[in-house]
């Protein structure tokens, strides 16, 4: 087996749409009125799936955590520390909800953690080189 992509189950599919595409800059293809919408960064599938029709499908309630939640995050990739603090002002003058600023951890790391509208954590971070390296 290989990793295809990975996705979420969201509440507000337009809200999260725009904040995906106009904030952190991933294609999209579909319509924000698209059942399940597929979207790309850097080659890896990335997809949306509205939990209403998730649980129609599979014919299961599931439970899901209001605001912040600390289950999964996704983390993105910059080159230097300098690029850290760039993208960091530049989602959350965009609307993304600060959870941790700029910060240089003792492993050698700088990085920040932001939240999507639906409080689901997203890590910039660097080790001030190229990631493939």
């Amino acid at each position: 087996m290989r990793l295809d992509g990975f996705g979420i189950f969201v509440d507000d599919m337009g809200k999260m749409i725009r904040f995906y595409r106009d904030v952190l800059g991933f294609e999209i293809k579909e319509s924000e009125d698209a059942g399940n919408v597929m979207l790309l960064k850097d080659g890896m599938l990335f997809m949306l799936y509205p939990r209403k029709s998730f649980e129609g499908m599979v014919n299961r309630r599931f439970e899901y955590v209001k605001g912040l939640n600390g289950h999964s995050e996704i983390a993105l990739y910059v080159d230097t520390f300098a690029e850290v603090d760039e993208a960091f002002e530049k989602v959350t003058s965009k609307g993304a909800i600060t959870v941790l600023p700029p910060t240089d951890e003792p492993w050698g790391q700088r990085t920040c953690y932001i939240a999507d509208p639906e409080g689901n954590l997203i890590e910039i971070g660097s080790f001030n080189k190229p990631f493939r390296s």
